[in-house]
């Protein structure tokens, strides 16, 4: 129902928007035509991934190593498998609930998307470039120290 509403948003924007101006709707429509078509590959590449990773990789595997009697190692290395992965944010979710439906645990699942979303080990050294070494270093660990109470909380919680 969610995924409904906020298309219907986008839609009814995008006729404000080609009532507004014809010509920049469409050229705002080919830009994000071209850069969908350059995130695909590397889209489809990381589903297949996952989806090989899911499927060969048998659920007691995962459910020892992230599941809910892993307790917190299991966070653990659901927080550091998160943090060296660099997967799109939409991705995230279809990726938890399948590691979810395959024996991980909550907290695992929430250490997991929060590193992945929060922490950027791959991403550091363009990072250090532009905001400074001192401030991605702090910026990483808070956000990794962060994802870890988070995971407890939800733990907790649910």
């Amino acid at each position: 129902m969610f995924s409904f509403v906020i298309s219907l948003i986008a839609i009814i924007f995008l006729i404000v928007s080609a009532v507004s101006s014809r010509e920049k709707t469409l050229l705002a429509l080919k830009t994000a035509g071209k850069t969908a078509a350059g995130i695909l590959p590397f889209l489809l590449i990381i589903i297949v991934i996952i989806g090989f990773l899911l499927t060969f990789v048998p659920p007691h595997v995962i459910a020892s190593l992230i599941g809910r009697r892993a307790g917190f190692w299991g966070v653990l290395i659901a927080s550091i498998i998160g943090s060296i992965l660099l997967v799109p944010h939409f991705v995230a979710a279809p990726l938890a609930a399948s590691l979810l439906h395959q024996g991980a645990g909550i907290p695992a699942i929430a250490a997991f998307v929060t590193t992945l979303v929060m922490v950027g080990i791959v991403t550091m050294p363009m990072e250090m470039e532009v905001m400074g070494r001192k401030f991605t270093i702090w910026r990483n660990l808070l956000s990794f120290g962060f994802a870890l109470l988070i995971a407890l909380i939800m733990g907790a919680l649910l």
